[in-house]
């Protein structure tokens, strides 16, 4: 029986399916994180390792049955740095008289535009950390929007809306701005002691400026107009990602998955959004992936195939 393996890795696990050509799932595990640009090649190269031994124990297989495997993990949108990843793992794994067939790395962002549209168009937007949004027409022409990291871009994102919120805390605290309930609320779910700590701790200790973002969202819930500001900008910026795919793919419709926290979960910036995109879009449809990213990277492991 030939199988094909999908993984999703990101930040702090990696989700690995194993299926039949049927794409019928014989077997899934978990394993630690394949964020290679965080953790190091070496790292995550165990990680992918570990999952497929694991994998061929519990079915039985041997490596000479799996057609293809595919990775998809945060980091990879640039091709040499996947590559990197890709040739640690074949020679790896060829110091234990390992050879897979066809092994592949993309990015988490691609193998979820699969998942979520598989043989189809349609196009994801991400919005957790950072941001970006991926499209793909019927021809399998695939588009970018965003994606520029956190110094430059990341617009819509827990980054973006955390720096946002940070930074009028800062304003309230020397009277530059109005007075803001997200500073309360910093103080009791960040757990330091003032505000004046919390400068301390985003300069010193490497502290997640994402963190910051679901308070941001508490205080807009409860009414404070500075988080509501933010959250009114940056659900227009995501709006404007949209609105630039659809001028890329040269459409006036378009299907689009959410994925990522701060979007996927019902709050008061995902209505938000929900609510400019019926009022400003009428065109983009809003569905929701039946499928795991994982399984997305199965997918693209049997296109690997077909290819290659």
């Amino acid at each position: 029986m030939p199988y094909f393996i999908g993984m999703d890795g990101g930040g702090t696990k990696t989700h690995c399916v194993v299926t039949d050509e049927l794409k019928n799932i014989l077997y899934e595990c978990r394993g630690g994180h394949s964020n290679f640009l965080m953790f190091g090649v070496d790292t995550v190269t165990e990680t992918i390792i570990s999952l497929l031994k694991e994998s061929r124990d519990a079915l039985k297989f041997s490596f000479d049955q799996v057609e293809s495997v595919v990775l998809g993990t945060t980091g990879a949108g640039r091709r040499n740095d996947a590559e990197r990843l890709e040739n640690n793992v074949i020679a790896r794994l060829k110091e234990e008289n390992i050879v897979l067939k066809r092994f592949r790395v993309e990015s988490d962002a691609r193998i979820a535009l699969e998942a979520a549209f598989p043989g189809m168009s349609g196009s994801i937007i991400i919005a957790g950390t950072g941001s970006i949004m991926f499209g793909k027409d019927a021809e399998g022409r695939v588009y970018r929007v965003g994606g520029f990291g956190r110094h430059i871009g990341d617009e819509g994102s827990g980054t973006m809306i955390g720096k946002k919120g940070l930074i009028a805390v800062a304003r309230a605290l020397d009277l530059r701005g109005e007075p803001t309930l997200i500073s309360e609320l910093v103080k009791s779910k960040i757990k330091v002691d003032s505000v004046s700590d919390l400068i301390t701790e985003i300069y010193t200790n490497n502290f997640d400026i994402a963190s910051a973002a679901p308070v941001v969202i508490e205080a807009a819930e409860k009414g404070d107009a500075a988080a509501q500001k933010i959250l009114d900008e940056e659900s227009s910026n995501l709006v404007i990602h949209i609105s630039a795919m659809m001028k890329q793919m040269k459409t006036d419709t378009l299907r689009v998955s959410f994925i990522g926290g701060v979007i996927t979960n019902d709050n008061h910036f995902s209505r938000l959004l929900m609510e400019k995109i019926k009022n400003e879009l009428p065109g983009v449809e809003v569905v929701v992936s039946e499928n795991s990213p994982a399984f997305g990277a199965v997918i693209m492991a049997m296109e690997l195939v077909v290819h290659n």
